[in-house]
């Protein structure tokens, strides 16, 4: 499968070397003589478009392309097709950014607390065996420390 813009390439080296005439050429390579004749108009509003996406990005580097399109379109005020926008976004390898990974940054633990009064302190979790059987048991187990800090003598 040959894209049109090659064969358009193709059209425009079979009339210029041989004496091949234009409707003829088209006819040949299977594109419009419209496309053959197409001109592409390049606004400069494109090198805008790059600059403003350059900017922000480089500032707010969390930002991908819905957010910078929304600044761009609601902030900003520009009336830019979304996919004008980003398909000079992609141009500029914008897309191809990773996102940096958030590392939680741990301080030291603080120390155990010990409880100095009865049933100031207790705890709860589940737990889950098997019988001899097969048949399973899950039991929620609660633990309610009964000893205090100054009274652990032997």
């Amino acid at each position: 499968m040959v894209k049109p813009s090659f064969r358009r390439e193709m059209v425009v080296t079979a009339v210029g070397d041989s004496n091949l005439s234009i409707r003829r050429a088209c006819a040949l390579f299977l594109i419009s003589e419209n496309c053959y004749r197409y001109k592409r108009k390049l606004s400069s509003d494109n090198e805008l478009i790059a600059d403003c996406l350059l900017r922000l990005t480089s500032t707010y580097r969390t930002w991908g392309f819905g957010l910078s399109f929304l600044y761009l379109r609601n902030v900003k005020g520009f009336k830019w097709n979304h996919k004008r926008v980003y398909r000079i976004y992609r141009e500029l390898e914008l897309n191809l950014r990773i996102k940096p990974k958030k590392r939680l940054k741990r301080e030291t633990p603080d120390a155990l607390a010990v409880p100095d009064k009865i049933n100031t302190s207790w705890s709860m979790d589940f737990m889950h065996d098997q019988l001899e059987d097969g048949r399973s048991v899950r039991l929620f187990k609660i633990h309610i420390s009964l000893a205090m800090a100054s009274c652990c003598r032997v």
